[in-house]
């Protein structure tokens, strides 16, 4: 587990919500697994001094997923790990 953690949202049914965590019920449909494993995952290759793109790429080519769902993830993790420094 990474130093540090990202929490995935708490997103109420029918909230609106804007912004990459707006991706966040779609990509647990799409790839099924919760939007925590997906964050947890990207926070640790972040850790390691990836790029978001090397990140997004990553996800993509070992998981499948499309790029903007990769790139909705890698862009909360960023924005949340940056709240914390």
């Amino acid at each position: 587990m990474s130093e540090h953690r990202v929490l995935a949202p708490t997103i109420a049914p029918g909230e609106k919500v804007m912004g990459p965590a707006s991706y966040f019920p779609s990509i647990e449909k799409n790839y099924g697994r919760p939007v925590q494993d997906w964050l947890d995952l990207v926070v640790g290759r972040l850790e390691t001094g990836a790029s978001h793109m090397e990140v997004v790429d990553w996800l993509k080519s070992e998981h499948g997923m499309g790029h903007g769902h990769a790139n909705a993830i890698v862009g909360y993790a960023r924005a949340e790990l940056a709240k914390g420094a």
